[in-house]
């Protein structure tokens, strides 16, 4: 599974304009917009794991911190960008809690504290390192609160009444110890060198500078029939075609490499 997310990946990096010009109609309004060095509002309420009422600058102090925004019953996305920053922490020489915190928030305002901390009892396992529990914050919260969150630091998704999935974009936001967003990660794999790198950034307080648009989409994942809608249908006959001609290539290649052999023998 990880070989073929990692190709479909390649593919998307590969040709953004096609991602971009093949979203369903439903991803049109779906994206993440830069907002470098914005302000994002600390006084907005949310509730912990526990169930208690807690404000979001609660989680800021003099460490700078990484948000996600995903939803804990996602089918797909959501999924891939935990397993793939809890990789990355795995990996960085700070320790959550001491040097940085992480604080998550589902933007489905249906979802409560007893989804938040199943979650977290998840990725604590996962990551497995001492102080994880004072560190990584899994948050739930009111329509509005949640809206403010989303807005400031510009992620917009689509809820699909249809299917009672949202469509959304995967990534993750680095802010500085006083609430600024410093630097914006696209995708589900982040690299542990240009993570550290952000997060000794954002400690300083610096504001890193734009990265390229090139977004992966969750949208109209079907659990019963595996099928992952429009675009990542696209996606996979393009992942498709992207093989055969390697194959075909790599044949070439050898064919030219054992026909040279042959006439340097002759020789």
């Amino acid at each position: 599974m990880k070989p073929l997310l990692g190709f479909l990946l390649l593919v998307c990096l590969s040709a953004p304009v096609f991602a971009q010009s093949a979203r369903p109609d439903a991803l049109e309004d779906v994206g993440i917009d830069q907002r470098l060095d914005q302000q994002v509002p600390l006084d907005l309420p949310f509730r912990d794991e526990a169930g208690k009422t807690v404000k979001l600058g609660d989680y800021f102090d003099n460490k700078p911190v990484i948000l996600t925004l995903v939803y804990y019953e996602c089918p797909m996305l959501c999924t891939y960008t935990l397993n793939g920053l809890v990789r990355s922490m795995q990996v960085l020489p700070f320790d959550v809690g001491r040097q940085y915190r992480v604080v998550t928030v589902s933007f489905n305002p249906q979802e409560g504290p007893a989804l938040a901390a199943a979650k977290k009892r998840e990725y604590l396992t996962h990551y497995s390192r001492s102080g994880g529990a004072d560190g990584w914050h899994f948050l739930t919260g009111d329509a509005s609160s949640i809206g403010k969150l989303a807005d400031a630091v510009g992620f917009r998704y689509h809820y699909d009444a249809e299917t009672r999935q949202y469509a959304h974009a995967a990534g993750l936001v680095v802010l500085t110890p006083q609430g600024k967003i410093a630097r914006y990660f696209y995708g589900v794999e982040f690299s542990p060198r240009d993570l550290r790198l952000a997060l000794d950034e954002a400690s300083a307080g610096r504001i890193g500078s734009p990265v390229d648009e090139v977004l992966l989409f969750c949208f109209h994942y079907d659990p019963a029939t595996g099928k992952y809608g429009l675009l990542i249908t696209r996606i996979v006959q393009i992942a498709g075609i992207g093989t055969v001609l390697a194959i075909g290539l790599l044949i070439g290649w050898m064919l030219r490499r054992e026909r040279a052999a042959k006439q340097g023998a002759a020789s």
